[in-house]
């Protein structure tokens, strides 16, 4: 076998492998989970997305962490069940973030500020809240129902408001 016929043959192999590899990836349903963003704005120009305005937030610095998830029993809260994630500096008061969502549908939304930046859950100086500022008492042990958390997204932006809450 001649060096050019070889080339070749190792070209449409190659060519091959990437055909099988990108119709293999096609993007199942659990690819849309676990996605970390940026903040951009302009997501929120047109398609399905939801302005979070979040009011109450308590001075101290940290991180603020909003988490978007499908509104329904299976992945609500679930770990490793949220759709995305975009992680900001936290201020004082009110801040508007841009929440891009995957397409029209119901969500939740959850909200934490972690006031130290150690990426644990400190029930003691870190805030929550979540979109419908559900009542969050000792029998659902922050957990309310997906039902009381829900709202709808159609295929232009909307707008919901959440308060934080802190011990």
């Amino acid at each position: 076998m001649s060096f050019l016929h070889s080339t070749k043959r190792a070209a449409l192999l190659a060519a091959g492998v990437m055909a099988l590899t990108a119709l293999g990836s096609a993007t199942p349903a659990s690819a849309q989970y676990a996605q970390e963003l940026r903040h951009d704005p302009a997501r929120c120009s047109s398609g399905s997305a939801v302005w979070v305005t979040i009011e109450g937030i308590r001075p101290g610095g940290g991180t603020l962490r909003v988490q978007s998830y499908r509104a329904t029993k299976g992945d609500w809260l679930e770990s490793g069940r949220w759709l995305n994630r975009i992680e900001l500096p936290a201020r004082a008061g009110s801040m508007r973030v841009c929440m891009p969502l995957p397409a029209s549908g119901h969500y939740g939304i959850a909200v934490r500020h972690d006031v130290n930046n150690n990426g644990k859950t400190d029930l003691s100086t870190d805030g929550g809240a979540m979109s419908n500022n559900p009542s969050l008492n000792i029998w659902n042990l922050g957990k309310p129902s997906y039902k009381k958390v829900g709202f709808d997204v159609g295929r232009a932006p909307t707008s919901i408001a959440i308060t934080m809450r802190y011990r």
